[in-house]
């Protein structure tokens, strides 16, 4: 049967919903998930509980603090005790800033080590201005001694997730505070990937920063849009070319508006994105059938010829006659041309110009030609 070994570094957690700490466990070989365990850390003796065990790595890492014993009643007594004046040491911390008149800083909590020898007051300040906080170190320091009295100043974010409360999107208990062990980093490129409002009410949370769920999908959101068009690109659909105005990433499509106005949605699988310098594909050629089929519906018009002679008209009527089937009325035949210099009112005046009409008198037209005598 083959021996476990058991592991050597192990993931230490100081409060429910906080970051993970990693500690040689050597001295205390036998740990489990959910022990109490006594380890020295920045801000003193602490006790946090065990919540991952990793195997022991080839190259162990360096920096690496050990775990001093596992946490027995005696320590868990103690370490309740303290923890039960941190609301005094709270309400004394607010009021002594009040006092002070320390404009837009806010005491937060208060955070006693295991043992009591330190004193943590985290705050938060509104203003960018840097605040003189020595005051009311000093004051605290008298008053709650001999405990090592030390300010921190924390985020928005961590001043939200330590209040707790319930979230800008209505749920009961907020992300942070439940189940965010660490902060990541959010930019407004994620909510721009994924199509949400940039209306600060819609993307800020209660702590007043880009809310932390819009990490949650942007990978996927960000996967899915790199195999789509991006807007405005020419494509050719099923339905002729397009142009992309919008995308859906989660269904795999995109929003194609056509030259005659319709919108459609078309999948990438039928998508082809068209260069813009490249010229457009050629529609395909009708086939020999379709081409003699449509040369047989169109009827052939002759052209309308200006002068027409009369064997022309006889030539035309006797071709409509037999094209048609039925008998046709001859076409009515023009006179013959006259000679030059004759009209069908007679013969023009020198020069080849017709006189004009100057008016009627009892029923009479007086003419005048262009050359009297």
């Amino acid at each position: 049967m083959n021996r476990i070994v058991s592991p050597v570094i192990v993931g230490v957690r100081f409060s429910k919903v906080g970051k993970i700490y990693h500690f040689d466990a050597s001295m205390v070989p036998d740990v489990q998930p959910g022990d109490s365990v006594v380890v020295e850390t920045s801000r003193g003796w602490q006790i946090g509980t065990v919540v991952t065990l990793e195997p022991t790595p080839e190259t162990p890492p360096e920096g690496l603090k050990q775990i001093d014993r596992r946490a027995t009643p005696r320590d868990l007594a103690i370490r309740d005790m303290w923890k039960a004046k941190e609301p005094e040491v709270l309400a004394a911390s607010r009021k002594r800033a009040s006092e002070l008149n320390l404009v837009g800083v806010k005491i937060i909590a208060a955070d006693y080590s295991f043992d009591g020898s330190r004193l943590s007051i985290m705050f938060s300040s509104e203003t960018d201005e840097k605040v003189d906080m020595k005051s009311l170190r000093q004051d605290m320091q008298r008053q709650f001694a001999p405990a090592q009295v030390e300010l921190r100043q924390i985020g928005p974010r961590d001043v939200a997730k330590l209040l707790g409360g319930m979230g800008a999107c209505g749920l009961e208990q907020r992300c942070c505070s439940q189940f965010l062990c660490e902060f990541s980093s959010i930019s407004i490129k994620m909510a721009k990937e994924q199509g949400i409002s940039l209306t600060p009410t819609e993307i800020t949370g209660m702590c007043g920063r880009l809310r932390c769920c819009l990490i949650y999908e942007y990978q996927q959101y960000a996967d899915a849009r790199a195999q789509l068009p991006k807007r405005n690109k020419r494509v050719m659909t099923p339905d002729g070319e397009g142009r992309v105005i919008d995308v859906v990433p989660l269904r795999e499509s995109a929003i194609v508006e056509f030259p005659d106005g319709i919108r459609r949605e078309v999948k990438k699988d039928q998508l082809t994105i068209i260069d813009e310098g490249s010229p457009l594909p050629a529609r395909p050629e009708p086939s020999t059938e379709e081409t003699e089929l449509e040369s047989e519906e169109v009827e052939e018009v002759p052209e309308e010829d200006n002068n027409p002679s009369p064997n022309d008209s006889k030539s035309q009527a006797s071709s409509s006659q037999s094209r048609s089937g039925r008998n046709t009325p001859p076409q009515r035949q023009q006179p013959p041309s006259r000679g030059k210099g004759q009209s069908a009112n007679g013969p023009q005046h020198a020069g080849g110009n017709r006189p004009r009409s100057r008016g009627r008198r009892g029923g009479k037209t007086r003419q005048q030609g262009t050359n009297e005598t």
